[in-house]
């Protein structure tokens, strides 16, 4: 029996650490998006900042509902923490950006 464990737990390490890496990636390549829209104010259109905020939103809640697995590693539980932090800090900079786009939008 415990070999069947063994093999699920496996399993569903490796799923969830695929997971957490797309999460990241997914991060990683929002805030390049984020940081590239604030040096071109053009870019962030009322569709574009709705839809980056949109995805946010869902980076925010994909790594607020992970359950950490019993077998998770301190360094897994570190790393979800950054990347909760991360989320945090790329709104805020997403929201100076949104708020700064919408104060010129009016002035014109």
């Amino acid at each position: 029996m415990p070999l069947i464990k063994e093999k699920y737990d496996k399993q569903w390490e490796e799923a969830w650490n695929t997971y957490v890496a797309a999460l990241e990636k997914s991060l990683d390549e929002l805030e390049r998006d984020i940081e590239e829209a604030a040096g071109m104010t053009e870019v962030c259109t009322d569709e574009w900042c709705a839809a980056a905020e949109h995805v946010i939103d869902e980076l925010n809640k994909s790594l607020y509902a992970i359950s950490e697995p019993r077998w998770s590693s301190e360094e897994d539980s570190r790393r979800i923490k950054e990347l909760k932090r991360r989320v945090y800090d790329l709104y805020a900079k997403y929201r100076n950006l949104s708020q700064g786009v919408a104060v010129e939008s009016s002035a014109v």
